[in-house]
């Protein structure tokens, strides 16, 4: 690839397009949280739905049409947007929105330029995505699981910034990133048993677990490399690293730990692996039934550093035995189908002197650690195929949705496709809260859905050990699985299913079916509150719950999560304290209230 080539997606006609698309985004998101206040424009052309917004200094003003859903969601028309200054139109240029703004959104001087590098990267990427054949929702809709994974274009739908990246240079992104989907090797480590440390569930055996994961030559091979140094295999560790962490953080900042043969490299595994959206997790290409890898990466993307910490991988295959356990023994959990995909394995390296300089949240401590979480992909049943639940929102060149596809191809009536859904996605939400305070991080990444014939059969869950929490404070917990427990004032308690499931997944979902005229709003949240009730009339015994904790409430707070990104972008929630971090901004209409 010559240097040109590397830039060949970013063109005059790209940028614009993607600027368009991200300043539609930032127009909805940022009314949406109520960081930005549209006015409506009487008597022009754009007649009912006219909206303007102006800048800080009153000086310019962004004029756009849009329609106002359920949930306070702007549905705004990207083509309809122009930018005014001085009587004369000005071309759209998403920097200068954010510049002219700056005082609305509440940027920092410290934070503004490298929200404007998150911004930049996340519309060179954008334009990348441009570049590519784009297969329409209804292709989508009959693709396979990673055809479907690398084919999302849009990434978390409320963040506006939210594929920064920042430390991929441009060679990196088309490696890793997943929409680019290419091959990738990952890189092994020996650590040494001294700093490291593997942690397994029930039934799973450190050497015969690496020997079924890397094959039996692969792991001679590396044995091979540390008996030619004169080193003792017994005395090592075998860690998969993500190869941008090897070239770009381990080498320098663990140098010592390399010199010292604490670390050894071993070299590249021969199984190819894919990115997923997270970034950081690959998805075995190879050979699609062994596991996901989940690797430490350096990176700043929405919010955070994507490390991994070894001190809490230590415990993540037990919270995940223990979850698996709960659902298993619960008849209400398994009528529904649902499963979660367990973090079977962990290997975390604590680099002693940076431990003694840092607190436990350091990024520095989570440079080096990897989890093995099981595929998805032997648990099919015949005619079943695999979506990640992000698809639903997917959104084509076109403007249809895959939801719409999907519904499209099942033959089934909108709403009766919705509730085998919601009975899949949501019941088991709302029982794993009422029954046993125990919440997720339920968004569309964080979902594999299991489809036959375009309808939801069932769901699968993932990412538990980072993402589960249990907020009762008397919860009896075995000791390993004691770090889930938080403690969550009770009037936010609720806020994991109005926040997590209703305003950052479902506000998306019936606005696109409504404004494709597949499924009015009132039918879909209708459906929704039809759900919430058969659920509750099957758990009775919780009744005293459903009144405490009322899914039927007039309204709920908003939770702003871009307020969150544009206050600290690189460590948007204090882990100590993550319902303390939250920004509550006024309240919601709950759209299930009276139904």
């Amino acid at each position: 690839m010559t240097l040109s080539d590397a830039v060949a997606h970013l063109s005059p006609h790209r940028w614009a397009r993607a600027e368009r698309l991200l300043v539609r985004k930032a127009l909805a998101e940022f009314a949406h949280e109520r960081l930005i206040t549209p006015e409506a424009v009487e008597g022009e052309d754009g007649g009912d739905g006219a909206y303007v917004v102006r800048s800080d200094d009153g000086l310019t003003s962004y004029r756009f049409t849009a329609v106002r859903r359920a949930l306070d969601h702007w549905q705004v028309d990207a083509g309809s947007i122009t930018r005014h200054r001085d009587g004369g139109e000005l071309p759209l240029a998403a920097l200068d929105f954010f510049i002219e703004l700056r005082k609305s959104l509440g940027l920092s001087d410290e934070v503004l330029p490298v929200y404007l590098e998150e911004i930049s990267s996340t519309l060179s990427g954008t334009c990348y995505k441009l570049t590519k054949p784009r297969p329409t929702s209804a292709e989508l809709a009959r693709s396979g699981f990673q055809e479907i994974e690398t084919g999302m274009t849009e990434g978390h739908p409320c963040f506006v910034a939210n594929n920064g990246r920042l430390g991929f240079g441009i060679h990196e992104y088309l490696s890793y990133a997943p929409e680019t989907a290419s091959p990738v090797r990952l890189v092994w480590l020996a650590a040494h048993r001294s700093r490291a440390a593997f942690t397994a569930g029930v039934g799973v055996e450190y050497e015969s677990f690496l020997r079924g994961e890397l094959g039996e030559e692969t792991v001679d091979r590396f044995h091979g490399v540390l008996r030619d140094r004169g080193l003792d295999p017994a005395d090592y560790l075998f860690i998969p690293v993500h190869p941008w962490q090897w070239w770009n953080k381990l080498t320098v900042t663990f140098a010592a730990e390399v010199a010292r043969q604490h670390l050894v490299c071993l070299g590249e595994g021969d199984d190819e692996y894919l990115a997923q959206q997270s970034i950081r997790t690959f998805f075995n290409a190879s050979a699609p039934e062994k596991h996901y890898v989940k690797t430490a990466l350096s990176v700043i993307n929405m919010g955070f550093m994507r490390g991994l910490s070894a001190a809490y991988m230590e415990a993540t295959p037990a919270i995940n035995d223990w979850l698996a356990q709960l659902v298993d023994n619960d008849p209400l959990l398994r009528s529904t189908g649902l499963s979660i995909i367990r973090e079977r394995a962990a290997v975390g390296y604590r680099h002693l002197e940076y431990e003694a300089a840092t607190d436990r949240y350091s990024p520095y401590r989570k440079m080096l650690a990897a989890l093995w979480r099981e595929s998805p992909v032997p648990s099919l049943r015949d005619g079943e195929t695999l979506a990640t639940m992000a698809s639903l929102v997917h959104v084509d060149d076109e403007g249809s949705s895959v939801a719409a596809a999907l519904i499209e191809r099942s033959g089934l009536t909108p709403v009766e496709w919705l509730r085998r859904y919601l009975r899949a996605y949501l019941t088991p939400l709302l029982h794993s809260f009422y029954a046993y305070d125990l919440v997720f991080m339920p968004h569309g990444e964080n979902v594999i859905l299991v489809l036959k014939d375009g309808v939801v059969e069932r769901a699968v869950y993932k990412d538990i050990a980072e993402e589960i929490a249990v907020m009762d404070p008397d919860a009896v917990l075995p000791p390993a699985v004691e770090r889930l427990r938080v403690d969550v004032p009770e009037d936010v308690k609720l806020l994991s299913l109005f926040t997590d499931v209703f305003d950052c997944f479902f506000r998306f979902l019936a606005a696109n079916l409504a404004g494709e005229g597949v499924l009015a709003e009132d039918d879909f949240w209708r459906t929704v509150a039809e759900c919430v009730r058969e659920y509750q009339e099957a758990a009775p015994e919780l009744a005293d719950k459903f009144r405490q904790y009322d899914m039927f409430a007039p309204e709920f707070a908003l939770s702003c999560l871009n307020r969150l990104q544009l206050r600290d972008n690189k460590q948007m929630v204090d882990l100590s304290d993550p319902a303390g971090a939250l920004q509550l901004v006024g309240t919601l209409k709950n759209p299930i209230a009276g139904l």
